[in-house]
């Protein structure tokens, strides 16, 4: 039979985990006819009691393995030790919190033994538990990155997805060190079938990404996927460079029929702030490409293991 690896990255879930466990195998019950499962938990430098949960259900349950790792690496490192670790023919990737519901690995899983897709995901239909601000930020996300991007970026994908050998072996072979997934999916292509539905409220704990975090990881996607900013930086710096000139001819011409009276000091302060501003602004995006090229020559690794459930038998 083939096997299915479900790899959950965890980060402080300890109130989630009992419950993850507890709903997916009812599923897992459902399908145990069609397949087989393992669970892939990467205990990401949780502070709570996380990873003493993991151990208790490596006890407990042969098919669940879990990875710790020294330290927090961030969801991405989780989700790439979990695809790298796992060992069935089919692997999805799942959050523990139970917003995505379950029940849909069946769906999926019919659907890749047609062999028609190498991939079912999903994407939601909804923004519960989404702030106002959020919502707008995220809506103009996606026109934004959709436009300046050669590669396709669903609207409302999610991380919850079903996806062949093939597929986690094409994206393992990118072992860059910053890592966007959503992006990653779409760039490595394969035929994928779409499920819609509505995100459902957290059984437990609190979510970990603040508006902060997910801003940062949307500068994260827009600079991996496309150069636009940097052509907008040296856009811009044309732009400024024809009104400079335009003004230096105007300035000679008003000297030469009017005179030059010493007046208009602060629209020149004001103006010497904005071009200051705009200078810093297109540094910055320069900076940011620069940031990222140097972590990514260091070579450092992804992730660090300290733990997995072999150490404990």
């Amino acid at each position: 039979m083939k096997k299915i690896s479900v790899v959950v990255p965890c980060y402080n879930e300890e109130e989630s985990i009992p419950l993850f466990y507890q709903e997916v195998n009812k599923i897992t019950e459902k399908m145990k006819e069609k397949c087989d499962f393992e669970f892939v938990f990467v205990n990401d430098g949780s502070k709570d009691k996380t990873l003493e949960e993991l151990r208790n259900l490596a006890k407990k349950d042969k098919r669940v393995r879990y990875l710790s790792f020294s330290r927090n690496f961030g969801k991405e490192a989780a989700m790439y030790a979990g695809l790298e670790n796992a060992t069935g023919d089919y692997i999805t990737t799942m959050d523990a919190d139970l917003q995505d519901p379950p029940s849909l690995l069946i769906e999926m899983f019919d659907t890749l033994e047609t062999k028609e897709y190498d991939c079912c995901a999903t994407k939601s239909t909804n923004r519960k538990g989404y702030s106002f601000l959020r919502k707008i930020f995220t809506k103009w996300f996606y026109k934004i990155i959709g436009h300046i991007s050669k590669t396709e970026m669903i609207p409302g994908a999610r991380d919850f997805r079903l996806m062949t050998r093939q597929m986690v072996d094409a994206i393992l072979s990118m072992k860059e060190y910053n890592r966007y997934s959503k992006g990653l999916f779409s760039f490595v292509g394969f035929e994928t079938k779409w499920i819609d539905f509505e995100i459902e409220d957290r059984k437990a704990g609190k979510s970990k990404f603040n508006f902060w975090k997910l801003f940062s990881y949307a500068i994260e996607g827009i600079v991996a996927f496309s150069t636009a900013p940097l052509v907008l930086a040296a856009l811009v710096g044309v732009i400024f460079c024809i009104i400079s000139f335009c003004l230096i001819i105007f300035i000679i011409v008003r000297t030469i029929v009017w005179g030059d009276p010493v007046s208009g000091w602060p629209s020149m302060v004001c103006i010497m702030f904005m071009i200051g501003g705009i200078q810093l602004f297109s540094t910055g995006i320069i900076g940011e490409y620069l940031a990222k090229t140097y972590l990514e020559t260091k070579k450092r690794p992804i992730y660090i293991v300290k733990e997995t459930e072999k150490d404990k038998k």
